[in-house]
């Protein structure tokens, strides 16, 4: 049984398509905290955190080439200091919004210590402000915990990178910028993208995540909701053909709570405006209840 905390960070702030901060009240609709309770976990919702609607932003819509910058980091300073509210031994749940929200949920998860991260994603979002194509932030947030990037978000909740990028496992990737690539590259990121999915099979992978974070403290998982296929999970902003499949995503979920490693999650990019009859979130709560000790037996 496991103390859970969960946050809302209702943002869409962070990429150019609106409706994902309608996120967190879809995942809510779909029975989160009562599909965790059902497994006999003891969860607290501590509400949302006060994000500004983008109508309200137009002066701060460019910051040195950045989307909102501005109004992004400070979210994101108001999220830390709302995990930092949690017990100790809370095992916090973040709801999403874009993805830019990580940059909040993995500096609490740090806490100055050493942290694996497990980014399971459609995208790598490694971009810089200089490598980016579009200038949103959601495209951002890895580089940025990894010490790449604008100052203002690099030193979010405390000066410098927050994990190691040799601490970074990226799963189902399927769509990078080549500046993406360039520095993924260089900085020694492991990648799994989607024909590594298919050919080493989920099973493969989920072990040598294990082995990788095996003596961790922590290790938190960043769930991005298009990294299901399109098919399985419309509402998403940025959908990209030939994702994980629904048994593929429960099993790697299954595999990673066999672990016993996994201390924090993100659930983030549920577009509902974009879904149908809310099935993105459900399976999102689905997912998270894999992740969370749910077996078939």
């Amino acid at each position: 049984m496991k103390r859970i905390g969960v946050l809302g960070m209702p943002m869409d702030l962070g990429q150019g398509r609106r409706g994902v901060d309608m996120g967190p009240s879809a995942i809510r609709y779909a029975r989160l905290q009562a599909v965790l309770e059902e497994l006999g976990h003891e969860v607290q919702d501590f509400g949302d955190v006060d994000i500004p609607i983008a109508e309200s932003l137009r002066h701060e819509r460019e910051s040195g080439g950045l989307s909102y910058l501005e109004p992004i980091r400070r979210a994101c300073e108001d999220a830390i200091r709302g995990f930092a509210a949690m017990p100790d031994d809370a095992f916090p749940v973040l709801l999403g919004g874009d993805h830019s929200v990580a940059m909040a949920s993995v500096t609490a998860a740090s806490r100055g210590r050493r942290v694996g991260v497990v980014w399971v994603d459609a995208h790598a979002d490694f971009n810089t402000p200089e490598t980016s194509p579009s200038g949103n932030i959601h495209g951002m947030p890895l580089a940025h915990l990894c010490g790449l990037g604008d100052p203002r978000l690099v030193n979010l909740g405390g000066e410098g990178a927050k994990v190691r990028p040799e601490d970074v496992v990226l799963i189902g990737i399927r769509s990078l910028d080549p500046g993406e690539v360039r520095l993924l590259r260089e900085r020694g990121v492991t990648v799994y993208t989607m024909k590594e999915v298919d050919t080493l099979r989920v099973p493969a992978i989920a072990q040598a995540v294990a082995e990788k974070f095996r003596g961790f403290e922590r290790v938190h998982v960043s769930l991005d909701a298009d990294v299901l296929d399109p098919e399985i999970a419309p509402g998403v902003g940025t959908p990209v053909p030939g994702g994980l499949t629904y048994r593929e995503a429960h099993l790697l979920m299954e595999l990673l709570a066999d672990t016993g490693l996994v201390t924090s999650l993100d659930l983030v990019e549920v577009n509902p405006i974009l879904d149908i009859a809310n099935r993105t979130a459900r399976i999102m709560v689905e997912l998270a209840s894999s992740l969370l000790g749910k077996k078939i037996y």
